[in-house]
């Protein structure tokens, strides 16, 4: 009989991490599965759930019947199943009764970032870019500005914006002016 020497990590699949929220495994923890790993996610503050939020209300209005707002939901990616605060995704909404959205249903996603800054701009961004979703955002409370990655190739964003105007357009929807201090808290 052979004896282990190492420790070997062991990659969870999507199908595996599903079965384990089935089966109320993972109920008393906050987590997501990010390249296969189950890794938990940093507690919220009052003024991160709260920029969210008003985030998310500011988008869904300015986006009524063009995109489905999602809050704090998770996406399928290929091996993983992050919870990204925002996700805007195509609708309609009845096409996620049956799966999450996957990297083809996401026009943008935005990151709320005090705590978990580190995080978002190197594993999520890494992430989200292998996943290539066109566009990622991530909202820094500790600067209080927006930081803008847009088209991603081979595992990284190209363009890298710190945004300095009041009003952006996303890649998905250029005709629509989004005002940045709407955004903030």
């Amino acid at each position: 009989m052979k004896t282990l020497t190492k420790l070997i990590p062991i990659k969870w699949t999507i199908e595996d991490y599903h079965n384990m929220i089935k089966s109320d495994i993972l109920t008393d923890y906050k987590c997501e599965l990010i390249n296969g790993e189950i890794i938990a996610m940093s507690p919220e503050l009052p003024q991160h759930y709260n920029t969210t939020k008003k985030s998310v209300n500011y988008l869904e209005n300015l986006l009524k019947d063009k995109a489905d707002v999602r809050f704090n939901g998770p996406i399928t990616l290929t091996n993983s199943e992050p919870e990204p605060d925002i996700a805007i995704v195509k609708l309609p909404e009845s096409k996620y009764n049956e799966h999450h959205p996957y990297s083809d249903d996401i026009f943008w996603l935005i990151e709320v970032a005090n705590s978990s800054l580190t995080k978002d701009l190197s594993i999520k961004k890494e992430l989200y870019a292998q996943a290539k979703i066109a566009e990622y955002w991530v909202i820094n409370l500790q600067t209080q500005e927006l930081i803008v990655f847009r088209q991603p190739e081979k595992g990284n964003y190209l363009i890298k914006i710190n945004w300095q105007k009041p009003i952006i357009n996303s890649l998905a929807f250029p005709e629509i002016d989004i005002n940045i201090s709407k955004l903030f808290p």
